[in-house]
């Protein structure tokens, strides 16, 4: 493999965000394992969380490419948990808006924010001349396109 080949910073760059991010997976995971979510209401919490405002159910269901009537049954156990809030379209009532209650949001937060103090501490642990070198490597590709780009077919 040559040495700055696709497949090997896919190589490393796993690697990396494996070690990165499975310091403390059980911890960022126990909140969500206690309210006993399924895999897509988790990722439906951290839809609404990312989006901020209120989605139709059928928008929420096309982001996570489930059917309406699929994303419906999570939205009725998230609402039931308390987690979702449900209302009314106000120009369309046929149309239902969901987004994150304030327990919803706490849980997402909670789960981000433990996240975020994973990748801190490696930051912290990283050698002062490794992490200058890191900045240096990182500022270029986060002020370009790459990571911005239209959704593309990526090779496997």
């Amino acid at each position: 493999m040559a040495e700055n080949s696709p497949a090997l910073l896919f190589d490393v760059l796993n690697d990396f965000f494996s070690q990165v991010l499975s310091v403390g997976e059980s911890e960022s995971m126990d909140a969500l394992i206690e309210l006993d979510l399924t895999f897509s209401q988790v990722r439906m919490l951290f839809a609404l969380s990312q989006h901020g405002e209120p989605l139709p159910i059928n928008e929420v269901a096309e982001r996570l490419r489930l059917s309406v009537a699929a994303a419906g049954r999570n939205v009725d156990q998230l609402v039931k948990l308390g987690l979702v809030v449900r209302q009314e379209d106000d120009r369309d009532r046929r149309v239902k808006r969901v987004s994150l209650s304030e327990a919803g949001n706490k849980v997402a937060n909670q789960h981000i924010e433990c996240k975020r103090d994973q990748l801190r501490q490696f930051a912290w642990r990283v050698p002062e001349n490794e992490r200058a070198r890191l900045i240096e490597a990182l500022r270029p590709i986060l002020a370009g396109n790459c990571l911005r780009g239209p959704n593309q077919e990526i090779p496997r």
